[in-house]
């Protein structure tokens, strides 16, 4: 039998099969950038006036560096350095990203020995671009910032001198910036020729790093947050462990009004996408932080991993006592990021009125502005503003 077919089916038959059109996929998150700065500071007599401003501005430095979008990643290293003959020739801090602990061993530090010149600027160097861990991927940026006043001892025939040391950091794609403080005349240039060789940059400031603080209308209740804030931090590991997060917390009750309000901005700036409060400490060490995270569950807790008054707590009980920690963070960050953005209107307003006095620039001022110039080289951008 013979069956007729309409001709508006047979032309639908004979038309392309088109698939449907999918999704749009979401845009891939930018990755985070990444940023490696080892600090080698003279830690001779001499130095004493920047050893207190690094101690000052650490926090100042590493809030600057949270200032891109997305927050990079960042870590820290220290090498303090004197002469043979001192206590110590080199005192090594690698590098982390548990910024606090970073601080405390900056912390320590105290300017003394020294006497004669020329210092183990060979050693210390050499030590940074060796002894630190640093990231073999090229689209990090890993800076070096040598920082002193008196000139590399040349006479040592056991030292790496420091055109060769030069050329290890150009090999790891490590910059070194050289900053000399003071002005004899014989340092500035082997701080010169220092940065030339391995693509830094060199700058000079006083002799006592021209740090300056600056009050605020609200440093005092800044502090007072500040200090709130740490008691909401429960300490989890081994009794080590809870001795070495003490220690933070202690320093973080005691910091300075200026180093508490950039700290507590850093850790906005960086805090995890997912996590409603900022950290209160760096590090993996508060279990309010890792809870919120996500990265513990409460209920499978080491017993003796916890402080002594919250290991005899059921597992619901324990539950309870972070969610408090955690809400009353929560209001404490509230109130802390609405004076944060107070305080940092009222420094704008200062830095842009006292902008003419500042032609040397102090150490924070030299530092920031040569990580946004070098930064830019690996696409992170700060902008143009200071």
């Amino acid at each position: 039998m013979k069956v007729n077919i309409p001709t508006f089916l047979l032309l639908a038959a004979s038309l392309p099969l088109t698939a449907a059109e999918p999704p749009a996929a979401k845009p891939e998150p930018k990755p985070k950038p990444k940023i490696e700065v080892c600090f080698v500071l003279d830690t001779t007599g001499s130095m004493s006036g920047l050893i207190q401003g690094a101690k000052d501005k650490i926090w100042s430095i590493a809030n600057e560096m949270a200032s891109t979008k997305p927050a990079p990643e960042i870590k820290f290293g220290l090498i303090g350095y004197r002469d043979r003959g001192d206590e110590y020739v080199t005192r090594v801090t690698p590098l982390s990203d548990d910024l606090d602990e970073v601080y405390g061993k900056l912390m320590e530090f105290k300017a003394d020995g020294g006497g004669d010149t020329p210092e183990s600027v060979n050693q210390a160097l050499h030590e940074a671009v060796t002894k630190m861990e640093w990231n073999a991927d090229r689209t990090v940026l890993k800076l070096i910032f040598l920082v002193g006043d008196a000139p590399p001892r040349m006479d040592f025939q056991d030292d790496v001198k420091y055109p060769d040391v030069c050329q290890m950091a150009v090999k790891k794609d490590i910059i070194i910036n050289t900053i000399q403080c003071g002005n004899l005349a014989e340092t500035t240039p082997f701080w010169n020729e220092i940065a030339n060789k391995s693509e830094g940059e060199y700058a000079a400031i006083l002799q006592d790093g021209g740090t300056v603080a600056v009050s605020t209308p609200f440093d005092e209740e800044i502090g007072k947050l500040n200090a709130a804030l740490a008691s909401t931090v429960i300490g989890y590991g081994d009794r080590v462990r809870q001795n070495f997060i003490e220690s933070k917390l202690a320093r973080t009750r005691a910091a300075a009004p200026e180093a508490a309000a950039e700290r507590a901005e850093f850790f906005q700036k960086t805090k995890a996408p997912s996590a409603a409060s900022a950290k209160v400490i760096s590090g993996s060490d508060d279990l309010v932080a890792l809870a919120e995270e996500g990265k513990v569950d409460l209920k499978k807790m080491a017993k003796e991993n916890l402080p002594e008054e919250l290991q005899t707590l059921s597992p619901e009980a324990l539950e309870a006592t972070v969610d408090k920690n955690l809400a009353e963070r929560k209001r404490l960050n509230a109130q802390m990021e609405t004076l944060v953005q107070k305080r940092a209107a009222f420094l704008k307003e200062e830095t842009a009125r006292k902008a003419d006095a500042d032609k040397v620039g102090g150490f924070d001022s030299q530092v920031k502005s040569l990580i946004k110039k070098q930064a830019a080289a690996k696409g992170i951008d700060y902008g143009t503003g200071e």
